[in-house]
């Protein structure tokens, strides 16, 4: 095990919380304390749940496809399993914060993302990279 990412973020009701990750993001369950604390695998990054009253603040930041909310964290997916995310969303009727939008459209960085928040309003970046050897070039 090497380089994986740890993030804890309040979770509101816990309960609730660990359907969105595992029923609609597909993440599976680890480590936990009953009512107080779960782990799960972020795609390969441990990602803790805290039972929680408080939730994050939030600002929006003005980028090219306008004002996002800070904090946010999230994700880089395949195409396939990017779409297949979407499906899930779109099954579980919940709405997008900001809509599936393509950045840098012809770029090298081109990508698509979109932005969703759990039960907890924690906001999520999900996004897919057109060429994804380009994030982090050799050398």
């Amino acid at each position: 095990m090497s380089n994986i990412l740890h993030l804890a973020i309040p979770a509101g009701d816990l309960k609730k919380t660990m359907v969105f990750y595992t029923d609609v993001l597909g993440c599976k369950i680890g480590n936990g304390e009953e009512g107080r604390w779960q782990d799960i695998n972020f795609w390969g990054n441990e990602l803790t749940l805290h039972q929680s009253e408080e939730a994050l603040p939030s600002v929006r930041h003005d980028v090219d496809m306008g004002a996002v909310l800070v904090p946010h964290f999230g994700i880089h997916l395949e195409q396939d399993d990017f779409d297949a995310l979407k499906d899930r969303i779109a099954a579980a009727g919940l709405d997008y914060i900001d809509e599936p939008y393509r950045r840098f459209k012809g770029d090298k960085y081109e990508q698509e993302t979109f932005f969703i928040s759990d039960p907890n309003n924690n906001v999520l970046e999900i996004k897919t990279m057109k060429n994804p050897e380009v994030l982090w070039p050799e050398g």
